[in-house]
């Protein structure tokens, strides 16, 4: 039983999903973010950065547990362990990790930074929501050249699918649909119907994200005890 320390956001999804897929046993250690529970030094152990999702796996590679932080590490971990949704053979291997590079580096930090500019920022600055839009559309665009001419984002599903769908799936609010991206559309639209994702998107959906956040809450995710020393 692999546990899985969680919250349920873009990247919390990206594990669940993979679990869900494979029917791989695992349990679910939430970490509240917004009551600062990654800030715990039980949590830093295994999560330096203070982020979730991280796993702790009591049979690691040499039968030993093993804990590992970062989603795209997870998913690259766990798809090497079960043999599934990441290729043996180096040149599919090689296709599915820079497409989830794509992601970890591209679509995840520049749709972040445009939500954040958009929805929590005290102040609305015009240029920083210009910027991380127009950077998070193209990388959209990107992504349905790519999807053009094949079904998934390396040409079978994979973790780079898993990866890059819980930050895509929900643009239509953030960005202004998928019109310019019809690809990408019809990408969503067949994940979505997929029940694995389905029950991936479900864990803890009944925890909702308040329509106004607290002081509290928004110092410790984008102020002062985010930046506190460890």
């Amino acid at each position: 039983m692999i546990d899985l320390y969680y919250w349920p956001t873009p990247n919390g999804w990206k594990i669940t999903i993979f679990f869900e897929e494979t029917g791989v046993p695992y349990r679910i250690v939430p970490v509240n973010i917004g009551k600062g529970e990654q800030f715990t030094p039980e949590f830093l152990k295994i999560s330096p950065n203070n982020r979730m999702p991280a796993i702790v796996d009591p049979d690691g590679p040499d039968g030993k547990p093993i804990s590992i932080f970062e989603s795209g590490a997870i998913l690259v971990y766990l798809g090497e362990k079960f043999g599934q949704f990441l290729p043996r053979e180096p040149r599919g291997r090689y296709e599915v990790l820079e497409w989830l590079m794509f992601q970890m580096g591209g679509i995840g930090p520049m749709f972040g930074q445009a939500g954040h500019f958009r929805r929590y920022a005290p102040e609305k600055i015009p240029y920083a929501i210009e910027r991380y839009t127009n950077e998070s559309k193209r990388l959209l665009r990107v992504l349905d050249g790519r999807l053009a001419d094949r079904p998934f984002v390396a040409g079978d599903y994979s973790i780079a699918d898993m990866a890059t769908f819980p930050w895509v799936h929900a643009v239509d609010e953030a960005l202004g649909g998928f019109g310019e991206t019809p690809h990408v559309a019809r990408w969503v639209a067949t994940l979505r119907a997929r029940p694995s994702v389905e029950r991936g998107l479900a864990v803890m959906k009944d925890v909702r994200r308040p329509a106004e956040m607290s002081d509290e809450a928004r110092s410790i995710l984008f102020g002062a005890r985010q930046f506190a020393g460890r």
